[in-house]
This record gives C-alpha cells, sequence and structure tokens, in this order.
C-alpha cells in the first residue's frame, strides 16, 4: 500500500514539473523540493521530452536544468520547433560573450561560485570594443539596454538592494561553451572590427 502511495505521488508530480520545464529554467535554489523531484523522476521526464524533440539540459552541479531542441541532420524535414530560437542583436551577442569569459576567467582565480558585476564593470567591458562616442552617457544607456535584455534572457541577475549590481548566472555556461571560447580572440577582433563601422548601437 505504501508503495502504490508513493507512485501516484510521483506520477501526480510528474505534470508539474512538465510544465514547468515548458515555462522555462529550473534553478535548484529556487525550488529544491521540485529540484528534488525532478531527480527522482528524470528518467520519465526525458522519455516524454523525446516524443516532442525536445532534450533535458540537466547539470545537477551547477543546479539548473532547462529543454533544449534535439539536434537534427536535415533542417528540411524537422517538424515545428516548439522552442524558437531567438535573433540577437550584435551588441548583445558581444556582451553575452565577454560575460562568458568574465565566468571563465573569475572560475580560474576564485573560490566563490557567484560572480558579481556592477554597471560600470560591465560598462568598462563593452566600452573596449565600442566604436567612441562623444556622448558618454548616451553610450552607458544603450549599455545599460543590452544588459536589461540579457537580464531578460536569464542570463544576468538583479541583486535585490543593490541598484545596477548583477550576478552573472551560471547557466551562461551551457549556452556558450569551452569550444566556442577557444575561438574567442579571433571572434573579438571580428566584433572590434564590426563596431568600428557604422554601428555604434
Amino acid at each position: 500500500m505504501e508503495l502504490n502511495s508513493t507512485a501516484q505521488a510521483e506520477e501526480s508530480d510528474l505534470p508539474v514539473i512538465l510544465i514547468t520545464l515548458l515555462k522555462g529554467v529550473i534553478y535548484k535554489e529556487n525550488d529544491p523540493h521540485l529540484w528534488g523531484k525532478l531527480l527522482r523522476l528524470q528518467i520519465q521526464v526525458r522519455e516524454y521530452f523525446r516524443v516532442l524533440f525536445l532534450e533535458l539540459h540537466l547539470d545537477e552541479a551547477e543546479g539548473y536544468v532547462f529543454l533544449r531542441s534535439q539536434p537534427v541532420e536535415n533542417e528540411a524535414d524537422t517538424i515545428p520547433r516548439l522552442i524558437s530560437r531567438r535573433p540577437l542583436s550584435f551588441p548583445v551577442s558581444l556582451l553575452l560573450a565577454l560575460l562568458r569569459k568574465k565566468l571563465a576567467e573569475f572560475d580560474a582565480s576564485n573560490g566563490d561560485t557567484r560572480l558579481i558585476l556592477t554597471l560600470e564593470q560591465i560598462v568598462d567591458l563593452m566600452r573596449v570594443f565600442l566604436a567612441g562616442s562623444s556622448n558618454e552617457a548616451r553610450q552607458v544607456d544603450n549599455i545599460a539596454r543590452h544588459i536589461n535584455k540579457v537580464a531578460e534572457m536569464g542570463f544576468l541577475r538583479p541583486l535585490r538592494g543593490q541598484d545596477q549590481t548583477w550576478e552573472v548566472r551560471r547557466i551562461l555556461k551551457a549556452f556558450v561553451d569551452a569550444q566556442w571560447l577557444a575561438d574567442f580572440d579571433n571572434r573579438l577582433q571580428a566584433y572590434h572590427q564590426y563596431l568600428q563601422g557604422d554601428h555604434d548601437d
């Protein structure tokens, strides 16, 4: 009887996990209870989403999980995507790359797990690669706009009680991987050349 109760409880947990994943990322720190249920039911969760051509990206060490589309060999034969691709502006792509590199440097030299950056620090990261502007206030406003976009995407989290201060979320590592970083210097050179043109947004 006890085994049946446990099985029924887990079965009732499955829809909650599936719906929450379809809505976005699940973080262990935000909902440890749901996280524990997910770990227990991850085989069933993977099987369910496999039918929808989605795969579970689970990082137990970093404490996050999300859905991504399964890779396909022939784009012409794919079914409609449940998870759409987001077109990114050039400055937002640059900011994501710089944050990822900063996170890698932080991990290599620091025992802490939280990378915290202020608006001023992020502006300094971006300014090196932006075309010079006589209107510094406008440039800062533009960068702040890009920061807000990255925060909306879930890669930066504003800190409570600390104005214009953000935590770089570690899920960024899953989207900008080590292989991408290996070619980072070449990419930054291309960014720099591009931004030296008429692309100072």
